[in-house]
């Protein structure tokens, strides 16, 4: 038999996943509960004030912002092999 989880606790994890950037696998495996269990409680508690707009607007802008650093540390580490590998050609 499945542990209870409070309401508390539900809103908790709806809070950390909606806010504090990381996936929702990860809170869900640091909270010790199921994706699929996750998900139903963001769908449950997502237009409730568990989390304020403006603090989830920020949220979302920090993923975005997250996503586009990463992509740039990618893009500039490509170009850095790149550089080394034609800077050792020979001409």
């Amino acid at each position: 038999m499945g542990l209870k989880r409070t309401d508390e606790f539900r809103e908790d994890a709806v809070r950390i996943a909606l806010t504090s950037g990381l996936t929702q696998k990860q809170v869900a495996d640091d909270l010790g509960v199921g994706v699929s269990t996750l998900n139903k409680w963001i769908t449950a508690y997502r237009d409730t004030d568990v989390v304020p707009k403006e603090d989830l607007g920020l949220a979302q802008e920090n993923g975005r912002l997250r996503r586009e650093n990463r992509i740039l540390k990618e893009e500039r580490d490509i170009l850095k092999k790149a550089t080394v590998f034609f800077a050792s050609q020979k001409p």
